[in-house]
């Protein structure tokens, strides 16, 4: 029987590669921003920002969080306030900052941060917050005035937005004119994969100038670290990549949005969402890493992947456990998670790549029962 797996990365062709490995070929610039990165960024905030702020690349997206936060947080506050319902890298960037997780449960619509709990602690934890790092679940487009207002209060927000590079909603692309930062990941699973990668952006050009410097060993003009910094450039053979990317990236979307389509369709057609089965509540034109689904609470989430797999689907159960419930993490503060732990218990991740036919698509969908 034929094996679908979960992810199939799908990176740019070799190929399309040969022209900017001759420009690297030549200029022997390997690194250390350089010209293919610079051209890169510029492209990106050309095309995706109308030039409305800056941008900086990273070599993965949580150097960019540690980055981020460590530019930007509060000296004397010691929290951060985030999600429970994320992957792991968001809350260890905050243990590398020198600061403590504080998780805060999601709502149960669209799986994000429940911003009347953000609101709450604001204000009972005062100075204590260091900063504030919602995650935009899956990819969605999350509404950021309220996170807009925080920051201008003067409590810094770095939104986790691993999946939402290209998220589109009204011609306008997520995160543009939002003055905190905005961390994308590029990683290979990812819809703009370059195998390992990243990129910030912020409308505060100064921001994203610190955290340019605190990315190249907190290097000044002179060469002099003054600032507490780590390596996080971009190799210049990634940003070849990257740049490749960018040529193809419209028709990965499209793909991806008509797979999804697909996948609505037929959970439509074999009325799973009038039996308890339930989608992310989402906003904008999303290019999806995978398919979220979340199962009926009589249905063990576990059991529908080892179901799956008997039918040689591979499927897996993003997040769960949550961050609380993992061994590193269980120590710190949180408020009830009440809707995290619900939802960790019935979410399913389904396969989502560029080369599904809807042949796949109805499989996976008969395979859930």
């Amino acid at each position: 029987m034929k094996q679908t797996p979960f992810l199939r990365p799908n990176l740019v062709k070799k190929e399309t590669l040969l022209p900017y490995l001759t420009e690297i070929e030549e200029s022997r610039i390997y690194s250390n921003f350089g010209p293919l990165n610079s051209r890169f960024e510029q492209r990106v905030l050309e095309e995706y920002y109308e030039c409305d702020g800056a941008v900086t690349t990273v070599n993965n997206a949580t150097i960019g969080l540690i980055a981020a936060i460590s530019q930007c947080k509060r000296p004397i506050g010691k929290y951060v306030l985030l999600p429970s319902f994320t992957f792991a890298a968001t809350p260890l960037a905050a243990l590398w900052c020198g600061l403590q997780p504080y998780f805060v449960d999601i709502k149960p619509d669209d799986w994000c941060m429940d911003e009347n709990q953000v609101r709450e602690l604001v204000h009972t934890l005062g100075d204590q917050v260091a900063a504030i790092v919602p995650y935009a679940t899956f990819g969605t487009n999350i509404n950021l005035d309220f996170y807009q207002d925080i920051h201008e209060s003067g409590i810094p927000v770095v939104v986790d937005a691993a999946s939402s590079f290209g998220v589109n909603e009204n011609n306008n692309y997520f995160g543009k004119g939002f003055p905190g930062c905005i961390v994308f990941s590029f990683h290979a699973t990812k819809a703009f994969g370059v195998g390992e990668g990243g990129l910030l952006y912020s409308a505060n050009k100064n921001l994203i100038s610190q955290v340019r410097q605190a990315e190249n060993f907190g290097f000044s003009s002179t060469k002099e670290a003054t600032i507490q910094g780590i390596n996080g450039k971009m190799s210049e053979y990634t940003a070849a990549i990257a740049l490749s990317t960018l040529d193809e990236f419209p028709q990965k979307v499209k793909s991806r949005k008509q797979i999804y389509t697909w996948y609505f369709e037929l959970l439509d057609q074999k009325a799973f969402l009038e039996k308890e089965w339930k989608l992310q509540k989402t906003k904008g034109e999303i290019p999806y890493q995978f398919m979220p689904i979340c199962c009926p609470l009589d249905i063990k989430n576990d059991a529908v992947i080892q179901s799956l797999a008997t039918k040689h689907i591979e499927a897996r159960t993003y997040f769960s456990p949550p961050c609380h419930q993992q061994s590193i993490f269980k120590k710190y503060p949180h408020t009830p998670l009440t809707v995290t732990e619900k939802i960790s218990r019935q979410i399913l991740s389904l396969p989502l790549w560029e080369e599904m036919t809807q042949d796949d698509v109805q499989r996976i969908v008969e395979g859930l029962g």
